[in-house]
């Protein structure tokens, strides 16, 4: 006689599929409930496609070249007072 069963795995069982939310995340139900205290219909997720994106970009580039500059006038204001210490010094 032949045996049919499958052999036995040494493997531990599969958790099965992941959860959406984690050990200390609130539950939908709290969630929503949040969600109507703020006056909305369900919750949301923030964020998403900007509509208008090259008003942050523009600001974006302006803060970029400003911190170049504050940069460039520490780094600048380095080597003109290390001359002018020089200078004073006589070194």
């Amino acid at each position: 006689m032949t045996d049919t069963t499958p052999p036995a795995s040494s493997a531990p069982p599969s958790p099965g599929p992941p959860t959406r939310t984690g050990p200390l995340a609130p539950s939908e139900a709290e969630r929503a409930a949040h969600a109507r205290a703020r006056g909305l219909g369900a919750p949301t997720i923030e964020g998403g496609r900007d509509p208008d994106p090259d008003a942050g970009l523009r600001e974006d580039r302006t803060y970029g070249r400003l911190l170049l500059l504050m940069v460039g006038a520490i780094v600048a204001a380095g080597f003109i007072l290390g001359i002018l210490a020089n200078l004073i010094t006589g070194g």
